[in-house]
């Protein structure tokens, strides 16, 4: 029978998904504090699409500044538990860059603006995607999986109308920040009570013996 090649993204590892699941658990507010500043920015999207172009820019690189900051602060953490964690550190270096570039250069136009934010979301997206495979089906995986899709999808659609206006882009990418928000965030609960349980168990079993 064939088997994979080693170091292979997208094998199962049933040790890798546990290790990973367990320190997602642990680390359960960070992803609820990302779903939150996902949620806070996509609120302010939707509610204030009248904002100038360039106060987007500054908003969007803010978030993504901070939300890069959260994510490669969650892969050190997986990294000095014993395990590399590339993918979480490599997402939170996309995110930085984006912020970053979006940063220097306000003045960005429209167009440009819309594909740098269809190409974060794609990639981002697809990392998610990726990780989602090494999270145990308990911890949250189709959760991390569907905001892995929801990026995708809305990646895709801005590069099929990338002259879409700055009011409409506001709400597009208000409505996407809000729904990658209540995922990460419904993920952050499922990881929370997933590490609630696997504390009670030795205290079960301590008063069993």
């Amino acid at each position: 029978m064939a088997t994979k090649a080693p170091g292979n993204i997208l094998e199962y590892d049933p040790a890798r998904c546990d290790a990973l699941s367990e320190v997602l658990a642990e680390r359960w507010w960070v992803v609820g504090l990302r779903g939150i500043f996902g949620i806070a920015f996509g609120l302010i999207c939707l509610l204030v699409p009248a904002a100038a172009i360039l106060a987007l820019v500054l908003l969007f690189s803010a978030y993504m500044l901070v939300d890069g900051v959260l994510g490669i602060y969650s892969g050190i953490k997986a990294a000095r538990n014993g395990d590399r964690w590339g993918l979480l550190i490599l997402e939170g270096v996309v995110d930085i860059a984006a912020g970053a570039i979006a940063f220097i250069w306000p003045a960005i136009t429209a167009v440009a603006f819309v594909l740098i934010i269809a190409i974060w979301a794609l990639i981002s997206g697809a990392l998610m995607l990726i990780a989602a495979f090494r999270l145990n089906i308990e911890h949250g995986r189709w959760w991390l999986a569907l905001g892995g899709i929801a990026s995708i999808i809305f990646g895709v659609v801005l590069i099929i109308a990338p002259v879409v206006g700055a009011v409409v882009l506001t709400w597009w990418l208000g409505a996407y920040a809000l729904v990658f928000g209540v995922l990460l965030l419904v993920l952050a609960f499922q990881l929370h009570s997933k590490r609630e349980e696997a504390r009670r168990k030795p205290a079960t079993a301590a008063k069993k013996a």
